[in-house]
């Protein structure tokens, strides 16, 4: 499966994701400049991405925990996710986002 990931220079990178895999961790392992701080875990926003509009509706509804640790990242958007709390499924094939600025 592929996300088409735009990065800080608005080069579009496609980028091999597995069933199942947080989504972080596909755009970390083409290495791209996502610092994802705090591993997965939800303790940092700084895997902070912008999902494109036409995806927003299609992803996993966000958690308590992440919208809280959103309100701690700058220049979020209503499209602002944590790519560490999304996680790849065959629906989601074509997905397409942005990194958003960390700290």
């Amino acid at each position: 499966m592929k996300i088409l990931v735009t990065d800080f220079d608005h080069v579009v990178h496609e980028v091999t994701a597995e069933a199942d895999w947080p989504i972080m961790e596909a755009i970390r392992s083409a290495g791209l400049p996502i610092k994802a701080e705090c591993g997965g875990c939800c303790l940092c926003a700084t895997c902070h991405v912008y999902v494109d509009d036409a995806w927003v509706g299609k992803i996993q509804a966000m958690d308590d925990e992440e919208e809280m640790m959103l309100g701690e990242a700058p220049q979020v958007r209503p499209s602002s996710r944590l790519s560490c709390q999304m996680r790849m499924a065959p629906e989601l094939d074509g997905l397409v986002l942005s990194l958003a600025p960390t700290y």
